[in-house]
């Protein structure tokens, strides 16, 4: 019996391929052409600016780990380059081409946080200094989320995700902005307290609220007022990725859902 041939089809789909393959590589050449001509005028060579990038992405992949997801300063990438360089154009260059091949390499995506500012204006000296701290980054996976939870995601960690989406809630809720004698009273009903050091998931809970404060999805201030001081929290820059709206969305849809199907059982 004669197997079906397919060749023609094959050839047809590997020349596709190959011509996809030649585009690419083509046009990957003209950016790398490109890129070399910007250095070139920067009197470093490409073995050197190599190296650079190469530094960077290690950096930034081992302290993405070591600070568990906390955004990395720009600044810090900065002081990596200039180390033993002087050169004004060239933490840009290397910063930006780092980012290039963690996305092509490595899958993941070195995303700029655009610092949020407080909804307040009557925040002390302190505030205004950290609203202008230089760029930060935070590294996304390009993984679609399904394959990403499968696969990759630690799920150790999913419970501190899940404790993210409830207080983005909380303060989304509140109108954006919650105070914390409010937002620790919400979390008691969770059976979440403030003193509790030994929680069997989060451990000491105010150095978990904290870490989530560092790692942005929410924004501490302390906010003076005619009764003194007052801890503020409100919404911070990790908390507007879609990744996390889409869950917080879907979470706040489920306890409305509820609160209308108790009042109709009632």
């Amino acid at each position: 019996m004669k197997l079906v041939d397919t060749s023609d089809a094959s050839l047809g789909y590997s020349g596709g391929l190959d011509l996809g393959s030649r585009v690419t590589n083509n046009l990957l050449q003209f950016h790398s052409m490109a890129n070399n001509e910007d250095y070139s005028q920067l009197d470093i060579s490409l073995q050197e600016k190599d190296k650079l990038v190469a530094e960077v992405i290690r950096y930034t992949l081992f302290k993405t780990h070591q600070s568990s997801g906390c955004p990395i300063k720009r600044e810090e990438l900065t002081q990596i380059i200039t180390k033993n360089y002087r050169q004004r154009a060239l933490p840009a260059l290397v910063i930006n081409e780092a980012r290039e091949k963690l996305a092509n390499i490595f899958g993941y995506e070195m995303k700029e946080l655009n610092r949020l500012r407080p909804s307040s204006n009557r925040y002390t000296r302190a505030s205004q200094q950290s609203n202008t701290e230089a760029k930060s980054y935070i590294i996304v996976s390009k993984l679609p989320a399904d394959i990403y939870s499968k696969y990759v995601e630690d799920k150790e960690n999913s419970h501190l995700n899940g404790l993210a989406v409830v207080l983005i809630s909380l303060v989304h809720l509140a109108g954006g902005k919650l105070s914390e004698e409010n937002l620790w009273h919400q979390l008691r009903r969770f059976g979440i307290n403030e003193n509790d050091e030994n929680h069997a998931e989060f451990g000491n809970n105010k150095q978990t609220l904290d870490m989530l404060v560092q790692r942005r999805y929410l924004h501490k201030e302390k906010v003076a007022g005619p009764e003194g001081n007052t801890m503020m929290y409100e919404l911070a820059e990790r908390s507007l990725d879609e990744s996390i709206s889409s869950k917080v969305k879907e979470y706040i849809s489920q306890v409305v859902s509820k609160d209308e199907t108790a009042e109709v059982d009632d």
